[in-house]
């Protein structure tokens, strides 16, 4: 049951499925198929509209109510006193239509080199019909998953940042149910943050313009296991670097371009051999220590530097604002195919009033599957942001 539910989970949010049911070696070019799985992937899934729509691009961005996902070391830059947002995401609609993340992420500045940060995510698979061997019905539960966290950012100069964070994940996908004897639990751990953001303002093309830098390793923390057996999981340590520029073209346009890239820091799954058990003929042992897989992460694939490569996906994006009052987005979004093959468009809008902010993006399929079917094609995003510095700008 702990297999099922954890490989279920990580193949609906990672999207993998359908590129390794669709996709073939000779269209791979000779490459193999060999996706990295994780326990509670969902930790991984954009959750706010903006990033949304800037093709999943963050870490670099300026800082708002949602950097605790992207990366807490720009709430130290941040303009605004106060802030928090609430996002919804349906996800997957494609496939079932009750999957949803909901998340509630804020920030308080403590003084101009301070700042304190927390969210709170939580995704719901819907209801799930628990059957035995045979067929019999036994029972409906509605699996769920939640994080709560928080962050601490502080100046380290006027130009660089640190900031570290934490946070409890707690994964329910069975409700207790029994598979073969075995009774199931669910999977909790303790995971931290550490992230930096550098700032500096360059003079391009006669125009002063804001470059940024920055680095998030995420959710660094113990294994999860859904049984009182010894077989845990990792959860998605992720590795994200980015740059970011941007210009204000004039007193009311301001435009900016942003790139960020990302590497699971999880073991590859090696090749075993098929006449002797456990023996690996390619790659290394992936049972390891949670600080072993971070760094065997980095050379463990069983296709060598070319696979390493592969394991790393990017994402471009580009805001504009007109007025600080009208948003427009675009971006993309790239995974190889032998990794999960998730590849899509996005595009994205935001309204600003006074204190309050509403964003919305939506997500094009750009993938290899049949027929252009994506479980996460047409995917929208629905942000809403209280900025209550703003408030003493009103009249």
């Amino acid at each position: 049951m702990k297999k099922l539910f954890s490989l279920i989970t990580a193949i609906v949010i990672c999207c993998s499925a359908f590129s390794q049911n669709e996709l073939t070696v000779d269209q791979l070019d000779g490459a193999t198929l060999n996706t990295i799985t994780t326990a509670v992937p969902f930790l991984l899934i954009s959750p706010d509209s903006r990033a949304g729509g800037m093709g999943d691009v963050g870490v670099a961005t300026t800082p708002d109510a949602n950097s605790l996902h992207w990366n807490p070391a720009k709430f130290s830059f941040v303009e605004d006193e106060v802030g928090f947002a609430v996002s919804y995401v349906p996800w997957l609609r494609e496939l079932v239509p009750d999957i949803n993340l909901s998340y509630l992420a804020g920030y308080k500045k403590l003084n101009d080199n301070e700042a304190v940060a927390m969210e709170l995510r939580y995704f719901t698979l819907g209801d799930i019909t628990f059957t035995d061997v045979i067929g019999n019905n036994l029972g409906q539960y509605k699996p769920s998953e939640f994080t709560i966290g928080s962050a601490y950012s502080r100046k380290l100069s006027d130009q660089f940042s640190l900031a570290i964070s934490g946070r409890y994940v707690y994964s329910n996908l069975t409700g207790g149910q029994s598979a073969g004897g075995i009774t199931t639990n669910a999977g909790q751990s303790i995971a931290a943050d550490v992230a930096g953001y550098y700032k500096k303002t360059v003079r391009i093309a006669k125009k002063d313009m804001d470059l940024a830098f920055g680095a998030n390793i995420s959710n660094i923390g113990n294994k999860i296991s859904y049984t009182e057996t010894s077989t845990r999981d990792f959860i998605p340590i992720n590795l994200r670097l980015g740059t970011a520029l941007n210009a204000d073209l004039d007193d009311y346009n301001k435009i900016s371009f942003a790139f960020d890239i990302n590497k699971l820091l999880v073991p590859t799954p090696p090749i075993y051999n098929d006449s002797i058990e456990n023996q690996i003929d390619f790659g290394k042992d992936p049972n390891v220590s949670v600080v072993s897989g971070i760094f065997q992460s980095f050379g463990d694939a069983p296709g060598g530097f070319s696979e390493e490569m592969r394991e790393i996906n990017f994402s471009v994006g580009t805001e504009y604002w007109y007025d600080d009052q009208f948003a427009v987005r675009a971006g993309y979004f790239n995974e190889h195919d032998t990794k999960g093959g998730r590849k899509f468009f996005t595009f994205g809008s935001g309204v600003k009033y006074n204190v309050f902010a509403l964003d919305f993006s939506y997500l094009i399929n750009a993938s290899r599957a049949i027929n252009g079917n994506n479980p996460l094609a047409n995917t929208m995003r629905f942000t809403l942001i209280f900025d209550f510095g703003e408030m003493e700008n009103i009249n």
